[in-house]
This record gives C-alpha cells, sequence and structure tokens, in this order.
C-alpha cells in the first residue's frame, strides 16, 4: 500500500505477514494475563494489535483488519477491545515508565 508522506512523495507501508501473527501468538501463550487492543488504520498507519500483559509488557504488530485482530484475540482466548473507544491500560503506561527510569528506552 503506498500512501503519502510528509514530504508528499508516496512511501510504502508494510502489510502484516506470517511473522507477525508468530510473535503475537508467542507474547500471548508465554504470558500471564494478556488482553489485546486493536488500533484502528490511520493516515500513517494500518491496523494494529497491541496485546498487553498482566505486568505491563506489551508488543504491537500490523495484523490484516480489525475483525482479523478480534478473531485472533477470541481463538486464543484474550479479551479484547477497541483501543479508540477504551484507551490503554494503566499498567502499560507504568510499565514504560519502570523501562525508561532503568534507561531500557
Amino acid at each position: 500500500m503506498r500512501r503519502p508522506g510528509r514530504s508528499g512523495a508516496a512511501t510504502t507501508v508494510r502489510a502484516s505477514d506470517a511473522a507477525d501473527e508468530r510473535h503475537l501468538t508467542e507474547f500471548t501463550t508465554t504470558r500471564r494475563g494478556v488482553e489485546g487492543f486493536v488500533e484502528p488504520r490511520t493516515a500513517v498507519s494500518d491496523v494494529t494489535l497491541i496485546l498487553v500483559a498482566h505486568d505491563g509488557e506489551w508488543t504491537r504488530r500490523r495484523v490484516p483488519s480489525v475483525e482479523w485482530a478480534h478473531r485472533f484475540a477470541n481463538r486464543l482466548g484474550v479479551p479484547s477491545y477497541d483501543a479508540a473507544v477504551v484507551g490503554y491500560p494503566e499498567r502499560m503506561r507504568e510499565y514504560n515508565r519502570r523501562r525508561k527510569q532503568r534507561g531500557d528506552l
């Protein structure tokens, strides 16, 4: 998919692929209390799925569609939400603060 960049020149947005799905599956199956937050397509990115574990650790990957993201989560027994409606959990922000304080970011 090609989209205009800031300079007006077209840029290519990478589509989701099997590696993205493998990563999301691995994250979900190796962590506790995972919830999914589906981010809609925007002017600069395709649909993405953020998975957040019980301790706030999180990951984000491109996915084919909003519907795909919810089906994926349901198949793995993970609650999923529309991020634009519910926002993100506080534990995710706390995790980011802890990483920043340790110098991981």
